[in-house]
């Protein structure tokens, strides 16, 4: 399975077929990016004498930067434009999901984990919904 949406037949050209809701849904989510954040916020809480909350912001910046790169480079096709509509909405999920995990947002006096489940459920579902023009 690519792991580029496909909106129209003709990009389905060959076996691959029109991606449903539920393919949709799947695509714009990073797995990838984020299994490495939670073996890298892991590898942080077990480390003594670092500064935690500051390593856990910058990898969090990086993470920002390396998920369109990453998400555009697996997505690229030969003669179809980039896939930038996938890599804006996949880069949102990724900070969805850091901010639902909790990561560098736990210590900040607004946050409550039920806030970071409320937004990640809403987003996944209505993200779903955006059918990428390129």
């Amino acid at each position: 399975m690519s792991r580029r949406i496909i909106t129209t037949q003709f990009q389905g050209a060959g076996n691959a077929s029109v991606d449903t809701f539920l393919d949709r849904v799947v695509k714009y989510i990073p797995a990838d990016i984020i299994a490495a954040w939670t073996s890298i916020t892991g590898l942080i809480s077990s480390a003594a004498n670092v500064p935690g909350q500051r390593i856990l912001w910058i990898v969090f910046a990086v993470g920002l930067i390396v998920t369109p790169l990453w998400i555009l480079k697996l997505t690229a096709k030969p003669d179809q434009a980039p896939a930038k509509t996938q890599a804006i909405v996949g880069t949102g999920a990724f900070a969805v999901w850091v901010f639902a995990l909790g990561g560098p947002f736990a210590n900040l006096h607004f946050y409550r984990s039920l806030y970071g489940s409320l937004i990640l459920i809403f987003y996944t579902l209505i993200v779903a919904l955006i059918e990428p023009q390129e």
